[in-house]
């Protein structure tokens, strides 16, 4: 009969324990899709976590393809808490195309998880109704736990921080609950891209070269062995 190897099965549980919480550590899975919102204090780039609130993805990612948030604005801009885009049914200078209002005016029901409220998360703006949310989602601006559970988390932010920073030192004005900067803080425009379509590129391009190699190697050799 085999002996019992005590410490080895213990090492091999705390590995699992390790890597466990490394996995927990790094957050949900980061979507492909990255989308870029271009204001008039710098790009903010995002990703999404579909498989943490999918409805909520595929809702506000067609928004950005159909233009929505284009000439929308940050209302909001609370130091250490929230920066928080406006509803685009209301916070566009330009009109909207009746696709784009019909999107813009849908409600999602309310996907909470457990994902915590962290600098750099994209959570929903809702009212009272869980299940109210429309297209104002706040950047998160420092770590807010008693938001955790309540509010709908559906990505985080990728490359910007260095705008949020210069969002946080302009100046404010509080109305009521709101803590809103004096002047606008505008999205210019919007675009987005997906970055596993441009790492097949990359390795296509990477196949290409090492082809185009081989076939010098193999002319070389041709050359050298049938003259």
């Amino acid at each position: 009969m085999r002996p019992f190897n005590g410490g080895s099965s213990i090492a091999c549980l705390v590995l699992v324990i390790a890597a466990g919480a490394l996995a927990e550590s790094k957050g949900p899975h980061l979507g492909s899709a990255r989308v870029v919102f271009q204001t008039n204090y710098g790009d903010i780039e995002f990703g999404f976590f579909p498989g943490v609130a999918p409805r909520t993805v595929d809702h506000i990612f067609k928004l950005v393809r159909l233009g929505c948030y284009n000439t929308n604005h940050f209302f909001r801009v609370d130091k250490g808490f929230v920066a928080q885009v406006a509803d685009v049914a209301n916070g566009r200078t330009a009109p909207m195309n009746d696709e784009q209002r019909t999107e813009a005016e849908k409600t999602i029901a309310g996907e909470f998880s457990n994902v915590k409220h962290v600098r750099g998360i994209l959570s929903m703006g809702r009212y009272d109704d869980p299940d109210s949310a429309q297209s104002s989602f706040s950047i998160l601006l420092g770590d807010a736990p008693h938001l955790d559970g309540k509010y709908a988390i559906f990505g985080r932010v990728t490359k910007g921080d260095e705008t949020l920073k210069k969002l946080e030192q302009l100046p404010t004005r509080r109305e009521g609950m709101f803590v809103m900067p004096t002047e606008r803080i505008t999205i210019l425009s919007s675009y987005y891209y997906d970055t596993g379509a441009e790492s097949c590129e990359e390795e296509n391009s990477t196949l290409r070269r090492r082809l185009a190699a081989s076939a010098v190697e193999v002319e070389r050799q041709r050359m050298k062995c049938f003259p």
